[in-house]
């Protein structure tokens, strides 16, 4: 199976920011887009964008965190698109706090969004990627893995993202089925920007400081993720599995 026209891809998290230009990105390259979202009146402005620009598209309502929601969601869009076989788990909330402030559920809800609902999508969406002995699944995680103050929850969900990719590529490679995760850096999402109210201070400066400390003076835009996403669910990435790339601007170990 070669052709990107004939298949099918899921994009969690594709309302807005980097996950609505992944699936716009998709669009473009040719694959059907299920544009996911906790509430489905919320993806309707990328499908349209999509569809305004030729593609076809389907948002979809899912809370990516909850295994029957997950399972009629990805049942409804191999009915309506076809079977899916790109799969981008980019769906992500913050709870950040300095630990000894942390709630259990500010901790809960971020495991459950990041990890969990990356389970719980990979575990449906993988049956009709072996089906077709061809497949992508490309995780989301982050420069905060590494390590950021005042966000244990996603640093470590970001992290476990990381092990989970790489047990996915072992796993499911066999199968013609590659598993990549991205890592972004500093992004001028609406999701940075609550960092920046969180912090108290205004977007613009938290932009113009981030963007001294990164050495392509600059920030990053969702469209730079989509493009290396792009570049993992393509054909010729079919060597490539079980890597994570850091996108941010500059070296990270």
């Amino acid at each position: 199976m070669t052709d990107a026209q004939s298949r099918v891809a899921i994009v969690t998290g594709a309302a807005r920011g980097i996950g609505a230009a992944t699936a716009i990105r998709l669009a473009a390259d040719g694959y059907a887009v299920a544009v996911v979202d906790l509430e489905e009146a919320a993806g309707k402005s990328t499908v349209e964008a999509i569809e305004a620009a030729g593609g076809r598209a389907l948002a979809v309502g899912a809370d990516v965190s909850d295994a029957d929601q997950v399972a009629a969601a990805v049942d409804r869009i191999a009915a309506e698109l076809g079977p899916p076989l790109v799969l981008v788990n980019n769906a992500g909330v913050l709870r950040d706090n300095m630990l000894f402030k942390m709630s259990d559920s500010d901790w809960d809800i971020v495991m459950n969004v990041h990890l969990k609902g990356a389970f719980l999508m990979s575990r449906a969406a993988q049956k009709h990627m072996i089906d077709a002995k061809w497949g992508r699944i490309i995780n989301l995680s982050s420069t905060s893995a590494l390590g950021n103050r005042g966000q244990a929850n996603y640093s470590t969900a970001k992290a476990g993202l990381q092990g989970f990719t790489k047990t996915l590529a072992i796993e499911l490679g066999k199968f013609g089925v590659t598993a990549n995760a991205v890592a972004p850096g500093f992004i001028q999402t609406e999701m940075t920007k609550a960092t920046a109210d969180r912090l108290g201070v205004g977007f613009e400066d938290f932009i113009q400081f981030n963007a001294s400390q990164i050495p392509v003076a600059r920030v990053g835009q969702p469209e730079d993720i989509a493009h290396l996403v792009s570049f993992f669910a393509s054909e010729g990435a079919g060597f490539v599995s079980g890597q994570v790339v850091y996108a941010a601007g500059g070296p990270r170990n």
